[in-house]
């Protein structure tokens, strides 16, 4: 059933304290109401013991500082980076002015640990790289400009990613090493200076770059800390001999940096669908481990989270793995890894995809008693041009090759034999929602860290997902519905409490971006693991605008399209503001391991190429999607069997 209702998501509380004086004017004492109405209180906004406020992200960006962002012409640091992302008006590399539509409210740095300052020293003609005769070639290369300038930024990267890269170079770009980590200061200063604590959260961070062979294999560092911790350590590399791609490299670094200096870190992976199936092993590892005791409880205690969505393709769902759910195939990128040096294969695509790595986690859960993909879910833009634009009308791409241009869409972003990604296919991704009580590195770290965080495509639409036993219509009644979802249940990225009906049930609300596009429906996404072992998955509609009805199998059709592909425009004459319900599962089996998450959809809107097109003139080319469905995810909450 339907439930369509009006409701303040940005102020879902109702614990609060009553104020009153005296007749003089002087204070009152605060316990007298208490001793009228014991327990209770009036204002719905004082004493506030749960997160009312959502705050909006990025996770994942890279500055000149990055090797790659570096090689392909960014010549901006965090310093403008930072401007940026707190609403001020900057110039890109390429000489565009731009500014984000609205400011974010927190984002983490993370420019690549490998060779990390190596790209502005060889832009500069700087003497340790013209010393070499290979960085001497690519300086030259460099200065040509060009095609030339191209060739020999792709010859280093393969000169790193295939290990062949002259070793005084990751000597003196390594941990420890004086260059290496000067830049990493400026990185950390850039961050203290940029972090205003209540207003914009500057966290630092580093992106840990394990590429073998070109898999996919990152992972994004994030610190609660400021600098007297962060300049105590470098960050560490994955190139040998001065540091290893195996992700036990890093989750040691990550203990012994909490232990040197009391601190506190997380890191998080990406792009499992560039890793060519290893992204989330069940039984053999990429480096030759096993997926074994210590492996899941490693990754459960240092990777929390996962970026689900960003600009190298969206990594939810795959139509191959999800043949039921009618959208799963939205901007999938899955032609091979990051080189695209070894073809894609069906039977990799387990691995790679959130989905399945979350059912995954339940099968391993019952083999280990751990979940080691136990994770909440978080958007970012993985924008290599130190501007964090995930919006369609305001998409500066991948890499200074492809900002806004004529020609940007019809040149391959990468290609090879075995496949290619055409510059249509970046996608305007994502940011990560928030739910924490004040915009401060603690309140969102320890928000990320219990999960209660959502994913977007890009809108900024507020969520919320609670489950419990014994939530009702009416609770959806109330202009402060958040109040009673902690109050019976427990928020995205939880554990449901004790069994104390039939089924669990869930309070799902959904507010459209106040800018943006109407919603289309709201549907609960679950998987189980059966008794006899096998795992499963069923996409439920559970919301929906306008009057649609339900047809005999379960879905709801579609809710129109109102997209002007000549104006680069939409109209919210179809679809709702807002959507919410109490969702009861009505396959429950109390013996099967389960998650359960919110997927939001929009209706219709113009892809980010329409807008190339109506504002450049640029030629769409043939096959480009014009036409998307931005969409939320919700971190999951699981359930786990008793014993009973």
């Amino acid at each position: 059933m339907k439930r369509l209702v009006a409701l303040f998501l940005s102020s879902t509380v109702l614990s609060i304290t009553a104020v009153s004086a005296t007749a003089d004017g002087g204070a009152a004492d605060p316990q007298k109401f208490d001793s009228i109405y014991p327990g209770k209180t009036y204002s719905p906004y004082a004493k506030r013991s749960f997160p009312s406020n959502v705050y909006w992200g990025d996770t994942h960006l890279h500055t000149g500082m990055s090797l790659d962002a570096g090689l392909f012409g960014n010549t901006l640091g965090p310093e403008e980076a930072w401007k940026l992302a707190k609403g001020e008006e900057i110039v890109s590399s390429t000489g565009l002015p731009v500014k984000l539509g609205r400011p974010l409210d927190w984002m983490v740095l993370t420019d690549h640990t490998d060779l990390m300052g190596f790209a502005i020293d060889l832009q500069a003609g700087a003497p340790n790289v013209l010393a070499n005769e290979k960085g001497a070639e690519w300086y030259q290369g460099f200065l040509a400009g060009g095609a030339a300038a191209g060739e020999a930024a792709v010859d280093l990267i393969t000169n790193f990613t295939q290990g062949t890269m002259p070793e005084e170079f990751l000597e003196s770009y390594s941990t420890g090493a004086q260059a290496y980590d000067s830049v990493w200061e400026r990185i950390v200063d850039a961050a203290e200076d940029a972090n205003d604590p209540g207003n914009f959260t500057a966290f630092i961070g580093f992106e840990w770059t394990s590429v073998p062979k070109g898999f996919n294999l990152h992972r994004n560092v994030m610190l609660r800390d400021g600098a007297n911790n962060a300049l105590q350590v470098s960050p560490p590399v994955t190139a040998a001999p001065y540091g290893d791609t195996d992700p036990f490299y890093l989750w040691k670094w990550l203990e012994d940096y909490e232990e040197r200096t009391g601190g506190t870190a997380m890191a998080f992976a990406h792009n499992g669908n560039l890793s060519n199936g290893w992204m989330f092993p069940t039984e053999d590892t990429y480096h030759g481990g096993k997926v074994d005791e210590e492996y899941v409880r490693l990754r459960a205690r240092w990777e929390p989270h996962y970026e689900i969505t960003q600009i190298k393709g969206d990594g939810e769902a795959h139509p191959y793995l999800s043949p039921d759910d009618e959208f799963a195939d939205y901007e999938n990128w899955d032609v091979g890894n990051l080189d695209i040096t070894e073809l894609k294969t069906e039977d990799m695509l387990a691995g790679e995809y959130g989905r399945e790595a979350l059912k995954r986690g339940l099968m391993l859960e019952e083999k280990f008693g751990i979940n080691p993909y136990k994770f909440g879910l978080g958007g970012a833009t993985d924008s290599h041009t130190a501007l964090a634009t995930a919006e369609e009308d305001n998409f500066f791409g991948k890499s200074t090759s492809v900002e806004p241009s004529e020609t940007r869409m019809t040149h391959p972003f990468v290609k090879s034999d075995l496949g290619v990604v055409e510059g249509y296919q970046l996608l305007a991704s994502g940011y990560t929602g928030v739910w924490a009580k004040e915009n401060t590195r603690r309140a969102i770290f320890d928000a990320m860290s219990r999960k209660e965080t959502y994913a977007t495509t890009g809108p900024r639409m507020a969520v919320r997902f609670f489950g419990g036993w014994e939530f009702g219509e009416d609770d959806l009644r109330s202009r402060t519905p958040a109040f009673v979802g902690y109050e019976k249940g427990v928020p995205m990225g939880g554990d449901m409490g004790k069994q104390t009906s039939d089924a669990p049930n869930f309070m799902i609300i959904a507010v459209r971006d106040p800018i943006g596009a109407n919603l289309d429906r709201v549907q609960v996404v679950k998987g189980w693991l059966d008794t006899d072992g096998e795992l499963h998955e069923k996409v439920y509609d559970v919301a929906w605008s306008d009057e649609r009805e339900m047809d005999a199998n379960g879905k709801v059709p579609p809710v129109g399209n109102t997209v002007d592909l000549e104006a680069a425009s939409w109209t919210n004459t179809i679809g709702a503001s807002e959507l919410a319900t109490i969702w009861t599962d009505p396959d429950f089996d109390p013996a099967e391991r389960a998650f359960y998450y919110a997927r939001v959809l929009e209706i219709p809107t113009p892809r980010w190429v329409v807008y190339d097109n109506v504002r450049l003139g640029a030629e769409i080319p043939e096959g480009a999607e014009l036409i998307g469905q931005e969409r939320a995810y919700t971190s999951p909450i699981w359930f786990t069997p008793t014993e009973e």
